[in-house]
C-alpha cells in the first residue's frame, strides 16, 4: 500500500477543519451555558411574575451581547476584506515588476 499525494489533506483543508471544529465547539459552549442558566432560573424558588421578569431581562441582556458580537464580527470581516484587497494589489504590483526579470531569465 502506497500513499498518493492526493491522500493527504492540504494545509487549507486542515485549517478549514480546525475552524469548523472551533465554531462548533463555541456554539455548543454557548448552548450549554444558556441551558444551564435557564435550568438554574427555573429551579430557583421565585414567584412566577419574578421569574418571568428575570427571564425577560436575561434574554434582553443576552440579545444585546449577541448583537455586539455580530457588530464586531462584521467589523472584523470588513477589515479582513480591506487587508485582502491591499494584499492583492500589492501582489499584482510585485508581479508586474518581476515579470520583466522572469522573461529575461527564460531567454
Amino acid at each position: 500500500m502506497t500513499d498518493q499525494p492526493g491522500d493527504f489533506a492540504t494545509d487549507s483543508e486542515h485549517r478549514s477543519c480546525d475552524r469548523s471544529a472551533l465554531t462548533l465547539g463555541l456554539a455548543l459552549l454557548c448552548l450549554g451555558l444558556a441551558a444551564g442558566a435557564i435550568t438554574a432560573l427555573l429551579l430557583a424558588p421565585q414567584s412566577g411574575k419574578q421569574l418571568r421578569r428575570q427571564l425577560r431581562r436575561k434574554y434582553e441582556d443576552a440579545r444585546d451581547v449577541v448583537d455586539d458580537w455580530s457588530e464586531q464580527a462584521g467589523d472584523w470581516i470588513e477589515r479582513g476584506s480591506e487587508w485582502a484587497d491591499k494584499a492583492s494589489d500589492w501582489a499584482d504590483k510585485a508581479g508586474s515588476r518581476v515579470a520583466p526579470m522572469g522573461k529575461a531569465f527564460r531567454r
